[in-house]
């Protein structure tokens, strides 16, 4: 079974301490849906360099067993609730996709 991803980039944050709400309850949210962090640029000391229309801003990668794994973990409570503490002035790409198996 392929596994499932959720990739987000965020290309305008304004003041990213205010994304702290949204980790304190997005983190909770996304390990109890079976999801693993395998990189968190740059808050979390690691490298990037960006070619084409590449950004430097912080781009998340989370990978779940399985693609429906994924989607329900987006589409549960515990996340719903981290959306609502997504503050204003930020611009962010998010996309669950399925990996290769």
């Amino acid at each position: 079974m392929a596994k499932g991803y959720w990739v987000s980039v965020y290309p305008a944050i304004s003041d990213p301490e205010r994304l702290t709400a949204y980790d304190k309850l997005a983190g909770p949210a996304v390990q109890a849906g079976g999801g693993h962090v395998l990189s968190r640029i740059p808050s979390r000391g690691g490298r990037v360099v960006a070619h084409e229309a590449g950004i430097t801003q912080r781009v998340v990668l989370i990978e779940f067993d399985s693609f429906e794994q994924a989607v329900a973990a987006y589409e549960s409570e515990a996340y719903q609730k981290a959306l609502v503490a997504l503050p204003d002035g930020f611009e962010r790409d998010f996309r669950i996709i399925e990996g290769i198996d």
